[in-house]
């Protein structure tokens, strides 16, 4: 039973979810009052509100090689208007290239390499590796949430990709 003390005269006592008004005695110079409390105003519910963060992930995957640059690049986008319609922000999206890997996976030794930066609830990262799993193309991924530290280590890459990139241009 939990009580809220209103005033010094009155109380109001919630008894599982229920409301209960009860009515108090006042003696004032000799003259005996009974109070009650009105139910509608003091008994109405609160709603509470629910904050959801959306906290940074990164995603590593890998595509079989057997695609073409193109088929590649299309699964991407894939993905990422996947994330975006899951309700994620898509801070950041990488392509590494065809690259070696570094034990064969499904009996193939290379891989196009992608890396995704997001930010997004926790079920919405369960949706995402629930589609990769289900598409054939993708021979592995990774997904792991990112601390300060990794966030800024991954700014400082993403300034030293652009410097790289106006170097060669």
């Amino acid at each position: 039973m939990r009580v809220l003390v209103i005033s010094p005269n009155f109380q109001l006592v919630k008894n599982r979810n229920k409301c209960v008004y009860q009515e108090h005695a006042l003696k004032l110079k000799g003259i005996n009052l009974v109070l009650s409390l009105k139910k509608k105003y003091l008994c109405t519910p609160i709603v509470k509100l629910k904050y959801t963060f959306m906290k940074s992930y990164e995603t590593v995957f890998i595509l079989t090689p057997v695609l073409s640059e193109d088929q590649a690049k299309e699964a991407v986008k894939k993905f990422e208007s996947e994330i975006k319609s899951f309700g994620a922000k898509l801070q950041h999206s990488e392509s590494w290239g065809l690259k070696k890997l570094a034990y064969p996976i499904q009996k193939k030794s290379t891989g196009f390499y992608f890396l995704f930066e997001f930010e997004a609830e926790n079920n919405v990262v369960a949706d995402m590796e629930l589609l990769m799993k289900r598409d054939e193309r993708v021979l592995r991924f990774l997904t792991v949430k990112m601390d300060a530290d990794h966030l800024s280590y991954a700014e400082s890459r993403r300034q030293k990709s652009k410097k790289a990139e106006k170097a060669e241009a």
